[in-house]
């Protein structure tokens, strides 16, 4: 008799933050273990405290990153500001973490046309997207920095 998954324990608001960076991830058509990494390093460290905890979500969120659902199924849950900020940076650490080959831009083609396509449903001022995507490309090659830097920025806004 097989056992039943449990869902993971996150809420739903934090659900649909892991579905946007997966549906980010998903864009070009391959999910990379470097944005597998990022993005289930980044819930790990930002909702579980142990090491033990931090496996065991990662197990958890790993069979959901082969949802791909629409952005624009997802986007219009992100109400306030703050929230649509902390999405678009995420994703945009999820797009620049990887390249599918070497010698590709960070960001392919069709990871920049995601991109733009969630820029235009997160609705954001130019600046505030400036201000984000400079401060995500110092840290790019250091996956490290981007999880613990996107984990301090964002443990206010989704912990509760």
């Amino acid at each position: 008799m097989a056992s039943q998954q449990l869902p993971p324990p996150i809420n739903p608001r934090q659900m649909d933050i892991l579905r946007v960076a997966t549906a980010m991830a998903w864009s070009d058509g391959q999910l990379e273990p470097d944005e597998v990494r990022l993005i289930l390093d980044w819930f790990a460290n930002l909702f579980a405290k142990s090491d033990a905890e931090q496996r065991s979500l990662k197990q958890s969120l790993r069979e959901y990153l082969g949802q791909n659902l629409p952005l624009e199924e997802i986007v219009p849950n992100f109400r306030t500001f703050e929230e649509r900020k902390q999405v678009l940076k995420l994703a945009y650490q999820v797009i620049t973490v990887s390249r599918r080959k070497p010698g590709e831009p960070k960001v392919n083609l069709d990871e920049a046309a995601a991109y733009q396509r969630l820029l235009r449903l997160l609705d954001l001022p130019d600046d505030a997207v400036m201000d984000i995507e400079a401060e995500v490309i110092p840290f790019e090659d250091r996956s490290t920095g981007i999880i613990n830097s996107l984990a301090a920025s964002l443990h206010k806004l989704i912990k509760g």
